[in-house]
């Protein structure tokens, strides 16, 4: 289902970033101040991760873990998947669909160029994002239903 909307007609070009040692706390606030829930991690100015407001929860906060004795880089999530800018909106959908998440950096080869995340297409069509809404629904009724244990 092609939408004839590119993932850079959406994409973020410059998302909110931090670097691999910021302490927890500071992710927040930087999250808080930008109003965004997710960052892209910086090592050696290079993408090295993503950190989401998931991941603090889950994996801080729920455990009891002091944040500011927390770095990003203890956290982040390392392994995601992209997508290329060339690349239509609809594959972006798709893939975070499948791969259940909400963000996808944006590369060019090596090199992220931009950050596409749900609102982002949400910005450019709405009834685009119906296609991840259908998915999460889905995915809510299995938990509720037990299907997925």
């Amino acid at each position: 289902m092609k939408t004839g909307y590119l993932v850079c007609d959406a994409m973020t070009q410059r998302p909110i970033s931090v670097e691999h040692d910021a302490s927890i706390v500071e992710c927040s606030r930087l999250m808080e101040k930008n109003h965004v829930s997710s960052l892209i991690v910086k090592k050696a100015n290079r993408l090295a991760g993503l950190l989401t407001e998931k991941d603090i929860v889950r994996k801080v906060v729920s455990k009891g873990i002091e944040p500011g004795k927390i770095i990003a880089a203890d956290i982040m999530e390392k392994k995601f998947p992209t997508i290329r800018p060339e690349k239509d909106i609809s594959e972006a959908i798709m893939i975070m669909r499948d791969k259940n998440v909400r963000h996808l950096p944006v590369m060019n080869r090596k090199t992220m160029v931009g950050f596409l995340t749900g609102k982002d297409i949400l910005k450019l069509q709405p009834h685009l994002f119906e296609i991840l809404a259908d998915k999460i629904e889905l995915r809510e009724w299995e938990r509720k239903a037990g299907l997925n244990e």
